[in-house]
């Protein structure tokens, strides 16, 4: 059961969440994604990037999005890669010789 407290700090949570992801434009969300450090958004093709078979991975990032974003690629048993700009309808190529692929983050 929730205190008179505990209500309010979820209100106020709530409405902090909603004045940033309510009712901003698609390049806005993303933002707020890139500011969070998650996952990156739908608009960012990782779809080339494969796991090489004599380990590491390589592969090109394309971006989708309306702006520039800072991405990198999270390795599973290797150091991640560096954070990387890329420009709007931009690829930028990424390669690792060690690991394997787990996602593609913001940064």
């Amino acid at each position: 059961m929730l205190t008179t407290k505990g209500k309010a700090i979820i209100g106020s949570a709530a409405l902090v969440l909603a004045g940033v992801l309510g009712a901003t434009a698609p390049a806005q969300a993303a933002s707020a994604v890139a500011a969070a450090g998650g996952t990156a958004p739908a608009c960012i093709d990782r779809s080339g990037v494969t796991n090489n078979p004599d380990g590491g991975m390589s592969g090109w990032v394309y971006n989708g999005c309306r702006g520039t974003m800072r991405v990198r690629i999270i390795v599973h048993n290797w150091r991640d890669t560096s954070c990387q700009s890329i420009p709007p309808r931009q690829s930028k190529y990424f390669h690792t010789n060690g690991g394997r692929y787990d996602r593609t983050a913001v940064c």
